[in-house]
Formats: structure tokens, sequence, C-alpha cells
């Protein structure tokens, strides 16, 4: 058996394959261009794309694909062979630099939110060589960027690496204000993702989870979470196997999976990468949850990455762990042991607060979608409304920043910044608040609010587009600062002050936090429907176009779009609920109607004086709900038939799904619960939520 050091990355082509097989003068031009953007040549092309052809074919690999993130929120790939004839009957295995740096798939097909026309097929993908190549299913997978023929980003790695260049240029201009030397500052990212593994051929008997992912219709179990008896709970056999072989998959991959639990929920885990360079962890957690799905069906699982696959129970989430990371090794949000070290982190620790306040309803948008509406704000995620948890102790600093003290002397004459009332602040300084969606932990910032489905990329983007902001007109009044401490004293005390309202260290569940965030003018956006127009605010539109990161026409295409995906899903669940309701579920109820009044007849023909309460009790309540099933099922039919025609804007019509069909279906949801857990269970024709949470 290989052992773990061995077989980490063997499926990828990381930097010490390429330091081996790549000639050194290539492989130094490569590094050149992966770690300060230097043009890459087309002989240093050539020369990579020989060698990674090399390793994949004496691997067994036969085809190359450029692997993608279309803005429909999952991969993509097109298989190319090797295979080139070589015109004398044979064929040679051949992979030129060209073909690596560049592809052409049909982007006819993908969403563009406007940017082409429908018949405008031509698209191009582009190498990303800081995101190393991989062998999955025996295809060598080349990370790339994709974009349209007119040059406009169709994909989330684009805008993620335009940001994540945005924030190094304007992190470097501070940091060369503090005397610190480094060539380049990366956002660092660790997702955690949760999910849930249920038993596979209950799944395949549900159509709601194969269509949608989540139970549209299922009474809630008598036993859910309630003893707190399966968060880090002994994990079982089976799901150990899982584990195990997923761990395995990853590890080949050179994804550094690390930590695995149980979670909340029954049947519910969570699995832990350690923290990499932002495009890179996003690259790995999109190939976390593909791996998931192939790996439980090898184990007769299903993964349910929903935000919200039952109800009564936790949903999931995906937290997004985000700091900044020097190329010496200096992480920007750790706080140091002197007053200069934390005269840095304070400035940059203020200018994420400031950044947080400023763009919250664009980061609020970052992670809108139909199934995080189901899961925000439930007692078991954060709330709708963006705040930042920093802890009792830097919350006293920030006040002790705003009141307007004077700075004292500097205490060390070597340091450049000497600031002596800006105390140590010790690491780990506070407890934890699983309340806030935005929360400081120590040496990195929490984003909590990002759905277990959903790509990481956006939320990155949005979070470095908008710190990058912060970090350029802090450095604008710094570089020309007559006196360096007194202005960035004053900096930070007005950043506080303006800001400070985004700091609440409380239960973001409680109703007094709602009016309290109204008061403090906080926004509340409690759907995707509310949330996702953020996208095209003038001033979010602006700020991407001004750092470079999206043009105007790139951001309004991602609004169109995600609000499209959101009446799309929203439809295809209310039709799958009819169908679910008229096809399985009131044949169900009428037999079994049908059933009691034979039973109650059978008794009264036997002997009139037979008690016969208990059924004719049964069925009334059960002809009574089953008219009501009915009446449902036609109101939502309703519903979902004026918001599929209505001559509206995509904006106005997600609105109608949200406060028209999705009311009609949770009126559906309702009744139909309520006669599943009065109906005959042996008869019922899907299998109940408590069976698939507790069967694995």
């Amino acid at each position: 058996m290989m052992k773990l050091p061995e077989m980490f990355g063997c499926m990828a082509f990381h930097e010490k394959v390429m330091q081996e097989r790549i000639p050194a003068e290539a492989y130094a031009a490569l590094r050149d261009t992966i770690e300060r953007g230097a043009p890459l040549q087309p002989e240093t092309a050539q020369a990579v794309a020989a060698a990674m052809r090399d390793w994949a074919v004496e691997k067994g690999v036969t085809h190359f694909t450029h692997w993608f993130q279309p803005l429909s929120g999952v991969t993509a790939e097109k298989h190319d062979s090797f295979l080139t004839p070589d015109g004398h009957g044979g064929a040679i295995m051949d992979f030129s630099g060209k073909e690596l740096i560049r592809g052409e798939p049909d982007a006819s097909s993908f969403p563009s939110g406007g940017l082409r026309a429908t018949f405008e097929a031509r698209g191009y993908t582009a190498w990303d060589p800081t995101s190393c190549a991989f062998i999955k299913d025996n295809v060598l997978c080349i990370p790339t960027a994709f974009c349209s023929y007119g040059g406009h980003a169709l994909d989330m790695r684009t805008p993620l690496l335009r940001s994540m260049e945005v924030l190094n240029t304007q992190a470097l201009r501070l940091l060369r204000l503090f005397g610190v030397e480094c060539e380049q500052v990366r956002p660092m990212i660790g997702l955690e993702q949760e999910y849930f593994l249920i038993d596979r051929e209950a799944y395949k008997r549900r159509k709601d989870l194969l269509y949608t992912g989540r139970v549209l219709l299922g009474a809630k179990p008598p036993k859910r979470q309630e003893l707190d008896d399966h968060y880090f709970g002994r994990i079982k056999t089976r799901i150990a196997a899982f584990m195990k072989d997923l761990n395995e998959e990853l590890w080949r991959l050179g994804i550094p999976a690390r930590t695995e639990h149980n979670e909340t929920a029954p049947a519910q885990h969570e699995l832990a990468c350690v923290y990499e360079r932002a495009n890179v962890a996003v690259d790995h957690n999109q190939l976390v949850m593909e791996i998931m799905r192939k790996v439980a069906r090898r184990h007769d699982l299903a993964c349910l990455l929903h935000e919200k696959p039952f109800a009564g129970i936790n949903g999931s989430g995906k937290h997004n762990n985000w700091s900044m990371m020097t190329d010496t090794g200096i992480n920007l949000l750790e706080p140091g042991d002197t007053p200069a070290e934390n005269a840095m982190f304070l400035t940059f620790f203020c200018a994420v607060l400031r950044s947080v306040d400023e763009y919250q309803e664009l980061l609020r948008a970052s992670v809108a979608s139909a199934g995080n509406d189901l899961r925000l704000g439930m007692s078991e995620a954060p709330p709708a409304i963006i705040s930042v948890y920093v802890g009792e102790e830097l919350e006293a600093v920030l006040d002790y920043l705003s009141d307007g003290k004077p700075i004292g002397p500097a205490r060390h004459e070597n340091l450049r910044i000497g600031v002596d009332v800006l105390p140590p602040i010790p690491r780990d300084n506070s407890d934890r608040n699983r309340t806030s969606p935005f929360a400081f932990t120590g040496n990195k910032f929490e984003f909590r609010m990002l759905g277990s489905s959903m790509s990481g990329a956006d939320c990155t983007t949005v979070l470095n587009t908008i710190v990058a902001e912060s970090l350029g007109m802090i450095a604008d009044a710094l570089e020309s600062a007559e006196d360096f401490n007194e202005t960035l004293h004053d900096l930070l005390r007005e950043t506080v002050k303006r800001h400070r309202r985004i700091v609440f260290n409380g239960n973001g569940y409680s109703e007094e936090w709602r009016r309290e965030a109204a008061a403090r003018g906080l926004s509340e956006k409690p759907s995707a429907a509310d949330a996702l127009p953020a996208w095209a605010d003038e001033k979010n539109v602006e700020l991407f176009a001004r750092r470079g990161v999206l043009s105007p026409e790139e951001m309004h295409a991602r609004c169109e779009i995600q609000l499209e995906n959101y009446c799309s899903r929203m439809a295809i669940e209310a039709r799958v609920m009819l169908e679910m309701a008229r096809r399985d579920i009131q044949p169900a109820v009428i037999a079994f109607s049908d059933r009691l009044a034979g039973a109650v007849n059978a008794k009264r023909k036997a002997d009139a004086s037979l008690a016969c309460k208990a059924e004719t009790a049964l069925l009334s309540r059960v002809s009574e709900l089953s008219d009501r099933l009915y009446d449902c099922t036609e109101a939502l039919d309703a519903e979902l038939a004026a918001c599929t025609g209505a001559p509206v804007s995509v904006d106005v019509r997600a609105k109608m799904y949200r406060e028209r069909v999705f009311p009609a279906m949770e009126a559906l949801r309702e009744t139909a619960d309520t006669l599943e857990s009065l109906s005959e269970k042996s008869r019922w024709p899907y299998p109940s939520c408590g069976h698939m949470i507790n069967r694995v």
C-alpha cells in the first residue's frame, strides 16, 4: 500500500514534478510567471506542455481537457486526445504549447447574461499556471479561465484572479509604508465543506432529491438533533469507509483534506482542507464536491450538498476562512507583539471593517441563492444581516482608538512606527460566536454565510476587491502624509468611528438584534430575490470597473444570470412538487381514504353496534386534508403560471417567485406533510425523512 507522503499529489503536476521534468531555464521562467505575473513566452509554454504530456502519458492518460468554471456554478470540460496522425499510417502522442495555453470550447450554451448573442458560439479558455494540472478519471485536466470572443469573462476564475492581483497591488503599497519588504501578498482561504450522506436506494426513490437536491415534501421525523448526540460523535463504519476512500482520492490530487467529523444534524458531516492560495482553494473545493458525489455512489450512498436537504434539522454551509499572507510568511491579520506590528495589524484589520460595512449588500449578494434562503437566519446559520464579530478585547481596542486620545511617543526608536497606546493583542482572545456572519477568529476572518453547494469564488472575489479598495484609500492618504504617525492614528480613529456600527458581538438570532441593526442603518436582505440586485447597484459596478475586476457589462451580466438561476430553480422545485402531489401523493391519499371507508362499511355491515370512532375520525380528517391538498396544488399551479408568463424584468420575476410561489409551496408542503404523518406508512409513495437520515 502506498504511504501517504508518496500518495499525496501523485496525480498532480505540482511544483516538485515540474522542477524535475521541465528544463531549468523554462522552469525558472514559469516560476517568474506564477510568482510575479511575467508574460509566458511560447518557448516556455512548449517546454511545459511537453513535460506535462510525458508525465500524463506515463500514467496511462490519453486525453486532456481545459477544466474551467462557467457561470453555471459547476465545472466544465471538453476532452481532446493526444493522438496525432504521423502521415504514414501511424500516430504520435502530441501536445503543443499553444494547446496548453489556449483552447476553444463552444460557448453558446453557457450562461452569459447577454454578453453575447445566442448565435455567437466562440469562446476561449486560457491556462492558469498558478493552479497545477491534475489527472482525474484518466484525463489530464488543465485549470483555465474562460472568456467570450469579445474578451468578456464568462467564468468565476477570471474575476477571482483579477481581484487577487488588485489586492496584491494595494496591500504592497501599504506594506512598503510600514517598511515591510516582500514581493507578493496572496489572499489565502480555507473552505469547510458540510454535506449529508444517505442511502442511495432511498435517494433514487425521491423525485425531489433527484431533481432539486432537497426534500420538498416530507414530514419531520420524531427525533432530529435535540439530543446533540451526532455532533463530533463516533463515525459509523459505513461512513468511515466512505471518508477513507474520499481522502485517498483527494490526497492523490494534492488536495490537503485534513479534518473530518460528524456535524450537528443526523447524517450530516464536514470536511475541511488546509489553507491555500485563494484560486487553488476554490479549484480544490470544486473537486471536493465532485469527488464526494462519485465516492458516495461507490459506497451505495448519495451525497447531498444542498443547503437545506431536510426541514427541521440544520442545513449545510461552507465557511470561508479568509486572510492575507505575504510571500515571506507574514499573516497580515495576525496580531503582533510590538506596537509597530499592532499598528500594521490594526490598519489591515480596520480596512476589512470598512470594506464589510461599506459594501455589506454586495457581500450579502455574493452568497445569495435559492438554497441558501432556506438556511440563513434559521437558528443554525448566520442571519441575513451582515455584521462583524471581533471579541471583547478587540472591541475594547476599537473603542479606545475612536475616543480621540492622543498617541504617545514611540518606545522603540529603531521601529519606523511606534504606537505605545496600541497594546499587545493576545491571540485567541475571545470565545467564538456561531451566530456571526463575519467573525474574526484570531488570525483570519471566517465568512460563514456561504452555502454548501456554492463555489467559493464569488464571495472571495468580492472580499478581495472591497478590501483592496479600502487598502488603496488608506495608502493614498499615508503616501501624501507629512506626519505618518499622526495621519495613521487619525485614519484609524476615523475609520473606527464611521464603521463601528458593523461590529456586533451579541446574539445574531435575536429579534432585539434585528431592531438594533435597523436602527444602526445596517441592511437586511432576507432572500436572494432581495439581495442579488446589489450586483448591479451603481456603487458596486463603479468599484469593480475602477479596480479592473469586472466591467459594467460583466457585472450586469452576473446579476442577470444569478436572478435567472434563482427563478429557474424556484420553477423547477414548484413543478416537481406539483408532480409529486398530483401523481403520487394524492392517489395514495385517495386509496387510503377508500380503505378507511371500506373498513367503516365492513364493520357496520357486520354489526351496526360496533364502534367506528377511530376510523370515522381519521377518515374525516384525511378527507378534509385531501381536499386541501387539491386546493393547494391548484393554487401553486396558478401562481407558477402567473410568474412564468409575466412580462416583467428578471428582478421583478424573482420577487414574484419569492412572494407568491414560495408561500404556495410552503402551504402545499404543510398539508402533504400532515397527511404523511396520518397515512399508512407502508403505502406512502416515498421514503420518510426519518428513514433517510437514520438508516446509514
